[in-house]
């Protein structure tokens, strides 16, 4: 069977008749909202330019913010457990294969809702979610895997965020420990509870990308500025455990559209959708690459011992803006990943529907309270995203999507029914079965097997070396200054002056004989003050 090309034009013209019956119910819903829009006053304009979105470019910036955030910062880590080559190529290869699976759930969000369109099921006042999507074409078991995958991933994507800004903020301010920030932090995030919908992110999204670009411009531009620290080492890949540790960071930097369906839904045209993935990941590749390739230029091997890059960096006004910027598009990036497991609360508690935000946001609270707890157990900054990128995103965003795109599309008539049809690049049906074997073959192996022994190898390091709930993952040691002499010691003998008799030394027996006073010396106690004061000026703060 020849392939057709992608979106509504490679449908049989016999079956054309449903897809535009669905086209034309989402150009009415569009048309609407537009009318709205212009139909009102200033203030009903300006919240539609900051609060309201739901075009290509809307579903763009929320792609291109929600695939990278902290993670751009544990990038140089991964290139120092993989070297400089397979991290280069590691990045490409998952970035085209991330594209790949977010563009086989565009088309099965597409053919769910077009076979509910034609029940006349009105989805004005609902979010279609994956786990949906899974059921409707395929039933309650796939649902039941997607949901548990999904919403497992979700939660940890969540706490990743929560300890990535106790991360970044104590390298600003060192005053309090990183758990205690965790707690601060998790107080913010937790306002994320008021924004209602993926709609709602437009303003947000845009800031968060200019956020993480100036940040991932920095700090390749500091690396470069600041040159190879002396006796600088690249000696990656030296253990097959970092090495496949590296690799499934990577495979998580990737793997973020675990909310493509939430963001497609959002959207007032969907069938645009198919080539923003892709677009958006080669804009973050401008990001990713540079900066990491010129931290680990710069520091080496430093990096294994560094999983945040920015605690390598000297200390300026730059780099507090980017830990600040940084700071701020984490909390975005937070609200995209616990947004979804919002809805799916209010769906379990029967809230989906309601009209009262207030009461949205009450009901929603409950979400938050395991992503903060389990922040505060596991604050293992970069290890963590290995094993969340190995025994989550290896399923839910690359294996699941692709065994369901060949189940649903397993017969003759399903595929000449289909919605969206393979391009004719990939190789049409054929060309999209052997992909969708290879990704399920090489994820399974390389991603959830290797990857899964490596990842879950050097988390239980972590654990072993710094505890759970440890106070201050990584944290440098501070170097504390002897405490003062009191003053009711008793000051060191001073010569005696030439009118008065020689010292004696007491003793209660008598036995001894009278000895001269000693010379003058400095008090020991003054002498090792001052050592450690010039040491400690000199040698300045060590660590991160």
């Amino acid at each position: 069977m020849a392939a057709g090309g992608g979106g509504g034009g490679g449908i049989a013209d016999e079956k054309q008749a449903p897809a535009e019956a669905f086209g034309g119910h989402l150009q009415e819903a569009a048309d609407m909202m537009e009318e709205e829009q212009h139909s009102g006053g200033v203030k009903s304009r300006l919240s539609g330019l900051l609060w309201h979105g739901g075009s290509a470019y809307d579903a763009w910036f929320s792609c291109a913010s929600n695939q990278v955030a902290q993670v751009l910062l544990t990038l140089p880590y991964s290139f120092a457990q993989l070297g400089m080559l397979s991290g280069i190529l590691f990045q490409l290869f998952y970035g085209l294969l991330g594209s790949w699976t977010a563009y086989l759930i565009s088309a099965l969000y597409l053919e769910y809702r077009t076979r509910r369109e034609r029940d006349k099921v009105d989805f004005r006042n609902h979010v279609i979610q994956w786990f949906e999507v899974l059921d409707g074409l395929l039933g309650r078991h796939w649902r039941n895997a997607g949901l548990a995958f999904n919403c497992t991933f979700l939660l940890f994507g969540s706490v990743i965020q929560l300890i990535g800004c106790a991360s970044n903020i104590y390298y600003v301010n060192d005053r309090l420990d990183k758990r205690t920030w965790t707690y601060v932090f998790g107080a913010c995030c937790a306002t994320t509870v008021f924004i209602p919908s993926f709609h709602n992110y437009r303003v947000w999204s845009f800031l968060g990308l200019v956020m993480t670009t100036y940040t991932a411009w920095y700090i390749a531009v500091a690396s470069l500025v600041h040159g190879q620290v002396e006796g600088v080492q690249h000696s990656g890949p030296t253990r097959i455990v970092l090495y496949f540790t590296g690799a499934t960071n990577i495979l998580y930097t990737f793997g973020g559209h675990a909310v493509t369906v939430e963001i497609m839904h959002a959207m007032w045209r969907p069938q645009k959708f198919k080539a923003i993935y892709l677009l958006a990941t080669l804009y973050v590749m401008t990001l990713t690459l540079p900066s990491a390739a010129a931290a680990y230029w710069a520091f080496g091997d430093e990096l294994l011992t560094h999983s945040n890059a920015l605690a390598l960096l000297p200390r300026t006004p730059f780099r507090d803006a980017a830990v600040v910027l940084m700071l701020i598009h984490q909390f975005i990036t937070f609200g995209f990943a616990c947004t979804p497991l919002y809805f799916v609360w209010e769906k379990l508690i029967g809230l989906h529907d309601c009209r009262s935000l207030c009461k949205r946001a009450a009901a929603r609270l409950p979400v938050v309270v395991p992503i903060w707890f389990l922040a505060i157990i596991f604050p293992f900054f970069g290890p963590i995203n290995s094993a969340v990128g190995s025994l989550l995103v290896s399923f839910t965003v690359y294996i699941i999507p692709a065994l369901a795109h060949m189940v649903t599309f397993r017969s003759p008539q399903s595929r000449e029914n289909a919605v969206e049809r393979p391009p004719r690049f990939a190789g049409g049906w054929t060309g999209a079965y052997v992909i969708n074997s290879f990704v399920v073959a090489w994820v399974l192996v390389v991603g959830f097997g290797f990857g899964g022994w490596a990842s879950i190898t050097n988390f239980v390091q972590q654990v072993n070396t710094f505890g759970l709930f440890a106070k201050c993952y990584q944290c440098p040691p501070h170097i504390t200054a002897p405490p003062a002499a009191p003053a009711f010691i008793t000051p060191p003998p001073m010569a005696p002056a030439p009118s008065m008799p020689p010292a004696t030394a007491f003793n209660a027996t008598g036995l001894f004989p009278t000895v001269p006073a000693p010379a003058p010396a400095p008090a020991p106690m003054i002498n090792f003050f001052l050592r450690h004061h010039h040491h400690r000026h000199h040698g300045g703060r060590h660590g991160l």
